[in-house]
């Protein structure tokens, strides 16, 4: 996995977290359930609004007979690079919880904010495990919804590609130059003490 020496944060941060990056390039290997199931019991482990925990993780396994399916609900940019991954993991949440007071379904604001949190526990566990993670929203979300069984209270937020990262020769020609850590704006253009602070010009 990449380190993190190319990228330069304002502040110091933990390096597990500079060293978490997005790659295409995917050497087809299989991989094994139970090193699968160790990145969703760290999604598992998320904060959730009253600890409602709406997030769902729906997979599929390189080698199974699933693996064409989900890979199909991908756009074909996607598909390029993604059919040499190791795992399929489509991130959903259920978009209601139960009242404690009534024991009706009430609407979740927090579903989508939830699930995010666990997604992002995915990926850095997947790096602790000598895996790379690509989370993607490229996909086609009313077939892969359907195509997932999932109930209609519940929504499809994103994708996350899985597997041992491989060199950038194995990508599409277009995408080799894009095969590093991409680097972010300026902590001042995103952190406000108080109130947003608009910039002169902007």
């Amino acid at each position: 996995m990449t380190n993190s020496t190319n990228r330069n944060p304002t502040y110091p941060v933990a390096p597990f977290i500079l060293e978490r990056w997005s790659p295409r390039a995917f050497t087809p290997a299989p991989l094994g359930k139970a090193d699968l199931l160790r990145l969703l019991e760290a999604g598992r482990w998320a904060p959730s609004a009253y600890n409602a925990q709406p997030w769902r993780f729906l997979y599929a396994l390189r080698g199974t007979p699933e693996w064409d399916r989900h890979l199909s609900w991908l756009i074909p940019f996607n598909q390029s690079w993604a059919q040499n991954a190791s795992a399929i993991i489509y991130v959903a949440s259920r978009t209601v919880s139960i009242s404690s007071k009534t024991g009706e379904p009430i609407p979740s604001p927090t579903h989508a904010f939830d699930a995010g949190a666990a997604s992002v526990l995915i990926q850095l566990q997947a790096n602790q495990q000598g895996l790379a993670a690509h989370p993607i929203s490229g996909f086609d979300k009313a077939l892969a919804h359907a195509g997932l069984d999932l109930p209609e209270d519940h929504e499809l937020h994103a994708a996350i590609i899985i597997g041992q990262q491989g060199e950038a020769s194995l990508l599409p020609e277009g995408l080799r130059e894009r095969e590093v850590p991409s680097d972010r704006v300026a902590l001042d253009d995103i952190a406000f003490e108080g109130r947003v602070v608009a910039k002169p010009g902007a």
